[in-house]
């Protein structure tokens, strides 16, 4: 029997993440395995894939500016008339999970899922948690990128999951990070970043009050990059509570690298995530880390508070503290928490998790 053909299905490619490691997995994918497909509605990433790999795109390319459950209908009925020319294939699934399953299982195709955000971030929906939990079992695989969050889906919806962290690449990010770029901080200041979309998720906001707490306590300069629908409410706060002076809004960068590094504190302030990629890549340029213990990821990469700080969730006065605490600390103190950080990244190396997502694929073909 011919090798199955692999469909990597993404309807909505977004900037983010998850979508660094659609590109990294999917591009490495393509040099082990024959016949594999995308299919996207995100046409304006074309280039970011190998020339090998076969890309389905809606034809008409206004679907790469709609909204993303839009972006969800119209690569489902491409996935459906893929399925039914090419039944001897499989589907690896990185977005529009649920949906995917029904297809699939419908069609007798066999389906990897992964999962990318914390279930207590979402699942507080009784119609879609049972939704969930009725469909995601049917699913031949499903992977995850952190234990937590193993135990969450295990716990949740009672789901055995496979955990392969994410491929990082030290080599790519240190290279990117020594983009020149304009000094973006004043001279004598705590120099804080925070990456993210501006959306409830990441929670911002939580951030602002902090500093706002801190203001009259030490100098800093905060830098907030990113793009969303919260924008607006960030720069209300900002203006009402006279944080102008500290506080500057950079657009999403494709290479954030050079603005981390120049940095001395990134900041987590997210409500749930799946493991942040964002934490691992501070860690590689070496980075003082204070983060939310959100489920699920920032925990286990900071291997429960020895490799950097952690606040509750939404817990603005909680990271006051932390922020003060880390401006009073001597450099020798910090930086052992930074080592730390950055001696246990052998667990993200790139070419090992790669290869677990190779064995994954190869197990449903």
């Amino acid at each position: 029997m011919t090798q199955k053909k692999l469909i990597i299905f993404m309807p909505s490619i977004e900037g983010g993440g998850v979508e660094k490691n659609l590109f990294i997995v999917t591009n490495y994918l393509s040099n082990k395995i024959d016949n594999l497909t995308v299919i996207t509605a995100s046409y304006k990433y074309k280039k970011k894939f190998n020339k090998k790999i076969n890309l389905i795109f809606p034809q008409k390319k206004i679907w790469n500016e709609l909204g993303r459950r839009l972006k969800y209908l119209v690569c489902l009925i491409l996935l459906i008339k893929f399925l039914l020319k090419n039944k001897n294939s499989a589907v690896f699934a990185f977005q529009a999970n649920l949906y995917c399953v029904i297809v699939c299982k419908l069609l007798s195709i066999k389906i990897i899922i992964r999962s990318n955000s914390a279930p207590e971030g979402w699942s507080r929906n009784i119609i879609k948690k049972y939704l969930y939990k009725s469909i995601i079992n049917k699913a031949d695989k499903v992977m995850v990128n952190s234990h937590d969050f193993k135990k969450s889906m295990k716990k949740k919806f009672d789901v055995n999951c496979k955990v392969i962290y994410n491929p990082l690449n030290n080599i790519e990010i240190k290279k990117k990070s020594k983009t020149k770029i304009k000094n973006l901080y004043p001279k004598k200041t705590i120099k804080i970043i925070n990456v993210g979309r501006f959306v409830d998720q990441k929670d911002q906001i939580t951030l602002l009050k902090s500093l706002n707490l801190i203001k009259d306590k030490i100098n800093f300069h905060l830098i907030l990059m990113g793009r969303g629908i919260l924008k607006k409410k960030l720069t209300h706060y900002i203006s009402v509570n006279n944080l102008k002076k500290n506080i500057t809004f950079i657009n999403f960068k494709k290479n954030p690298y050079p603005y981390i590094k120049q940095s001395d504190l990134f900041v987590l302030s997210s409500k749930f995530e799946g493991l942040p990629n964002v934490l691992l890549e501070a860690i590689v340029l070496k980075k003082f880390i204070i983060s939310s213990n959100c489920p699920t990821g920032p925990r286990e990469i900071l291997l429960n508070g020895k490799a950097g700080y952690l606040f509750s969730v939404g817990d603005f006065k909680q990271l006051s503290k932390k922020i003060l605490l880390f401006s009073k600390n001597s450099t020798k103190v910090n930086n052992s928490f930074v080592r730390k950080a950055f001696n246990s990244l052998k667990r993200f190396d790139y070419d090992a998790n790669l290869n677990n997502y190779l064995n994954l694929v190869k197990s449903i073909m």
